[in-house]
């Protein structure tokens, strides 16, 4: 059977016409009906049990909108003008299309952002109809932001609530995410005899059953990866295990090595190897290679056994321990500390509180991407308010902790166009398999959290930001202020970063009481941190002075090309201490100090998500 060619768009030959097997497509399609039965059937006995309404607000969004829209209709002249506006754009569109359609040269009435991927097929310019679909769909987002952006008399978190999921509404609508109106999918369809349509189908059912019900998006091909064969591959051992965590000894590549270790305490929301993915971008296998011991905490993926974890255990069972373990397997008393993200706001409380004990076993501290001033935290804080965390805890009460997907979910929203709708016209329109990526297949790896500690940290951190108060928060007794911090820092954030906004972990860089580096590299949260010197990208801006205000000193920074890891580790080297032979830091009298438990990377990491 073959396919009817597309009609071209103006200038273009036709596509041209394929053959297609009836026979696979029906069989296609009966997977995709069986598959189907079987999930709706799984779905329904699933909320006939849980006697759940399928209805809900838990988000507080429809009241957010009742409010904007009482406060918009308050004001009915603006109204009538801004719809006069919409209309004139309209109208505008209606005289350029026509004009396009007889080929006379128009300029747009509307224009996607510059970096834009969702309208990069020629189509979209090059066929007036698509070229008008688009604009229609442009203009119509501008005239949303807009009367959201200029609506008065709302509370401020109210107001970036509504703004947040209007964007998420506009995102969804628009005209590429469909296949009738994406000139892609629309080709693809006509060539392939509608395959690519049922093939999507089946990979959509595939996603919904891989979620147990709930869609849960394939990003990468996740059968090309394996941790510990082609991820993670830094040769290592496991030395220290407890509750909570594994600590990771990673084997010298050099002859000599750098008498201090290094302890890097990444992130429990995501496995650990986002700092070890693959040897041309893991930051774990170049501190190796210039000489560093490292040590890096691999987090549990806890259950409800770990429902009673709270933040002080975390940092107990963490940091402290694993500065006592280090001290067994390496003899040193004391370690140089790097913090990711989360892993960093920990290791700030872990200094308030070795400060109040006048313990001095951190002789100098690294914080990427990390948040201690949560004043100005960016586009998470609209998750984050009395009814949103009240309706978490009793969520995480009824398990004893947060489904890592529900956290997955939230960091993708903050992305939606890259990070879910891209996915879905490339998975479920285009009917394609999603490319192996290594990074993504890390992004889909995500972990459960403990009820109570996630409670702490949402209700002292977030909404009342109480790290950044003297005494503001008490861990394991101790009252914590990062003030009395006295050791040199180091921090690197992203200017892309839409999780930790660079302007707010620079107004945490100046908390502390001792001399801090602050650096600014380009790209995102995780692009700008893993992001190796022989890549050569994104660059990177410094400032030997803490301006007052993140903006003043940004002005007065000076560019960089390539990575920030070499600046990093120009800062860092004078407090590794000094060389010695490498088996002498693993060994003494003649026997290893350290008790090998596994080989890295270790039980704890190669845990499922999710498996409950």
């Amino acid at each position: 059977m073959t396919a009817a060619a597309l009609p071209p768009a103006a200038g273009e030959p036709p596509v041209p016409a394929v053959n297609y097997d009836p026979v696979a497509l029906a069989e296609s399609v009966g997977s995709a009906a069986e598959k189907g039965a079987k999930l709706i059937g799984d779905f329904a006995a699933r909320n006939a049990e849980r006697h759940q309404s399928f209805v809900t607000d838990e988000l507080g969004v429809g009241k957010a909108f009742m409010e904007f829209a009482a406060q918009m209709l308050a004001n009915p002249a603006k109204l009538a003008e801004a719809n006069m506006s919409l209309w004139w754009d309209y109208m505008s569109l209606w005289q350029s299309s026509l004009l396009k359609a007889i080929g006379a040269p128009t300029q747009p009435v509307a224009e996607p952002a510059l970096g834009d991927k969702r309208f990069k097929h020629e189509d979209w310019q090059e066929h007036f109809l698509f070229d008008y679909i688009k604009q229609s769909y442009l203009i119509a987002a501008r005239w949303l932001h807009d009367q959201v952006a200029s609506v008065e008399g709302l509370p401020e978190h109210t107001k970036r609530k509504i703004g947040f999921f209007t964007r998420q509404y506009i995102d969804a609508l628009s005209p590429s995410n469909f296949a009738l109106t994406n000139p892609e999918v629309f080709r693809e369809t006509i060539a392939s005899g509608g395959q690519n349509l049922v093939k999507g189908l089946n990979n959509l059912l595939d996603d919904i059953e891989r979620g147990n019900g709930q869609l849960k998006i394939s990003m990468t091909d996740s059968k090309a990866f394996e941790l510990g064969v082609n991820i993670a591959t830094t040769p290592g051992q496991v030395v220290y295990q407890n509750d909570l965590m594994q600590l990771i000894q990673y084997e010298p590549a050099t002859k000599t090595v750098f008498r201090r270790p290094l302890l890097i305490i990444p992130p429990w929301i995501n496995k650990y190897y986002i700092l070890d993915l693959r040897e041309k971008n893991s930051l774990v296998k170049w501190c190796v290679q210039q000489g560093l011991t490292v040590f890096v905490i691999s987090w549990v993926n806890p259950d409800e056994r770990h429902g009673n974890k709270e933040f002080a255990d975390y940092m107990l069972e963490g940091p402290l321990a694993a500065l006592d373990a280090m001290e067994k397997a390496t003899g040193e008393k004391s370690a140089n500390v790097l913090g990711y993200c989360l892993g960093g706001t920990l290791l700030a409380s872990t200094l308030g509180y070795l400060a109040a004990h006048k313990d001095k076993r951190i002789a100098s501290a690294s914080f990427m991407t990390a948040l201690i001033d949560f004043s100005g935290a960016g586009e998470l804080e609209v998750f984050i308010d009395e009814d949103q965390v009240s309706s978490l805890e009793r969520k995480m009460s009824e398990r004893g902790y947060l489904e890592g997907a529900h956290m997955a979910n939230t960091f993708n929203m903050l992305r939606s166009n890259d990070l879910i709708w891209s996915f879905v016209i490339n998975n479920y329109l285009l009917g394609r398999d999603p490319f192996p990526f290594d990074l993504l297949h890390w992004n889909q790896d995500s972990t459960r959290m403990p009820a109570k500690m996630h409670s702490f940290y949402l209700r002292n951190m977030y909404m009342a930001n109480k790290l950044r108060v003297p005494d503001g928060i008490t861990l394991a007794g101790t009252p914590i202020d990062v003030t009395k911090v006295k050791m040199p820092a180091y921090f690197v954030s992203a200017i892309e970063d839409h999780i930790a906004p660079w302007k707010a972990t620079y107004s945490g860089a100046r908390l502390l009481g001792g001399k801090t580096r602050f650096v600014l590299s380009g790209s995102g949260h995780i692009a700008g941190m893993i992001n190796p010197p022989a890549a050569n990208k994104y660059g990177y801006w410094t400032n030997e002075k803490l301006a007052a205000e993140a903006t003043d000193w940004l002005a007065a920074a000076k560019q960089h090309q390539g990575s920030w890891w070499p600046d990093w580790w120009a800062w860092l080297k004078p407090h590794a201490g000094s060389e010695v032979a490498a088996r002498e830091l693993s060994k003494v009298g003649g026997k290893a100090r350290r008790k090998i438990l596994e080989p890295a990377p270790g039980s704890y990491a190669r845990m499922r998500a999710d498996a409950s």
